[in-house]
């Protein structure tokens, strides 16, 4: 059996430029780490404002020509506002173009002309960013779109639609209507966006445990290794290739600390790389140059893990000893404790040597047939805020009143009236973001501080319900 070596990608973020100032060294839970300011390493996080375009108004305007001394209106429509447009560019790996400019905004659409000349749409604002990308709500931090799988392409805001011109006002009473539709306002939003890695396998540990030296041997990924005790400070793809098995994407997650859940370190920033991954190499340095006990680094790794998303401890999981090679006279008594703490808990021991290749292969080949088990799915993350549906009814009034004659609660005003027109109720989706739209916005409650008991009716611009808890 044999490794070949197929194309893969370093992740390419902007080079790293130490300011001298900005550097210091501190001992941090046995694990050296250096201290940089983040804004200048990582391209895989930002926050940016996105405005659609207002649409345009609608004109008040009436024929006036030669012969024609009554003419009628002819006040053109409005034009649509451009839209705010999410695309994924697979030539695309980091989100550095959103590291220095935060704002983003579409077209307004052009006001409706005489003649019945119809405004110009504006345009569309396009947001080009790498697939794996996670936008979210910067208020609420909820996942408005995961841009992987299947989603190349999403309309996060609609463009305001036109206004009407006065033409469409004019009736057998009304012929000469002075009013004309406004276009619909533009919507904003604060996002935060999010890469979060593609890959099949993630390699973690501690600093200085031989990830880097391990990827660069099954892939043609170089990343830069050197026996320093900080952390590789950029993640690292690489595509392993297997004769006879599936290949698979594997991710050199750069070293982690004790504390990284919470913050510590740079944990957060590599944390959420792997979140993707559906198969985990914990490696761990069986030789314990670094001065700490194998044992003892799983499992408080697989802590950190656990506390950021409970979810990847639960990950299936295989453990690399590595430098086996630096300890030949006691890696058999290395081994046996490993395997007495882990294989009882299914979790394969595999010993290794980066340095020298041994042991690699059967590793691999156990991977590849975890994967082949689990399921082919990626790994993505549902919608959560839906900016068509919750933005529309911002700011927007509305009454809740007890009607005597009709013995009925009767809840009003244009956020009920805008919420019932985008919503279908038929629809299982549809009611429960109705139920959902009622509790959130305050008017279950206000139904309760009326009074409101089991069986009563409440009406909303001729529907009707009755009302249960």
């Amino acid at each position: 059996m044999s490794v070949r070596v197929s194309s893969g990608s370093r992740l390419p973020f902007t080079p790293l430029k130490i300011d001298r100032s900005k550097v210091g060294f501190g001992r941090l839970s046995e694990a050296f780490c250096i201290c940089v300011d983040k804004d200048q390493m990582f391209a895989d996080r930002a926050r940016i404002t996105v405005i659609s375009g207002k649409g345009g108004d609608g004109h008040v305007s009436f024929r006036r020509e030669k012969y024609v001394p009554n003419g009628g209106p002819d006040g053109g429509d409005g034009g649509n506002g451009g839209s705010v447009i999410f695309v994924v560019d697979k030539g695309l790996n980091t989100l550095t173009d959103y590291r220095h400019k935060h704002k983003f905004a579409a077209e307004p659409g052009e006001e409706g002309k005489k003649k019945n000349c119809h405004g110009k749409n504006g345009a569309d604002v396009i947001l080009k960013v790498p697939e794996g990308t996670l936008i979210k709500d910067a208020e609420t931090g909820k996942v408005v779109k995961d841009m992987s799988g299947d989603v190349t392409e999403f309309v996060l805001l609609k463009g305001g639609r036109g206004g009407n011109g006065n033409q469409h006002y004019a009736t057998s009473s009304m012929q000469a209507p002075k009013y004309a539709q406004p276009g619909q306002p533009a919507m904003s939003m604060d996002l935060t966006l999010e890469l979060k890695m593609i890959a099949d396998v993630g390699l973690v540990g501690f600093p200085n445990v031989g990830k880097s030296t391990l990827l660069s041997r099954v892939s043609n990924a170089r990343p830069k290794i050197a026996n320093y005790h900080f952390t590789t400070l950029n993640p690292n793809l690489g595509v392993v290739d297997l004769d006879g098995a599936g290949g698979f994407v594997m991710a050199d997650i750069p070293g982690l600390i004790e504390g990284a859940s919470e913050g510590l370190g740079l944990g957060h920033e590599f944390l959420r790389h792997i979140e993707r991954t559906r198969v985990i190499i914990h490696v761990v340095d069986a030789s314990g140059s670094e001065g700490r006990d194998p044992i003892e680094d799983v499992v408080t790794i697989n802590r950190e893990l656990a506390e950021y998303n409970a979810d990847l401890a639960s990950r299936p999981q295989v453990i690399a000893a590595n430098k086996m090679d630096v300890i030949p006279d006691e890696a058999d008594e290395v081994l046996k404790r490993l395997k007495d703490e882990f294989e009882p808990k299914g979790v394969a021991i595999y010993p290794i040597s980066a340095a020298t290749g041994e042991g690699i292969v059967e590793l691999l080949y156990k991977v590849s047939g975890m994967l082949d088990e689990l399921p082919k799915e990626k790994i993505t993350f549902e919608q959560e805020f839906d900016p068509e549906t919750e933005l529309r009814f911002v700011d927007e009034p509305f009454t809740v009143d007890y009607d005597e004659e009709e013995n009925a609660y009767v809840v009003e005003g244009p956020r009920i009236e805008k919420m019932l027109g985008y919503t279908n109720l038929e629809s299982e989706k549809g009611f429960s973001f109705f139920q959902k739209f009622l509790r959130e916005n305050g008017v279950l409650e206000q139904l309760e501080a009326l009074g409101i008991e089991e069986g009563d009716t409440v009406r909303m611009y001729g529907l009707s319900f009755d009302y249960y808890k």
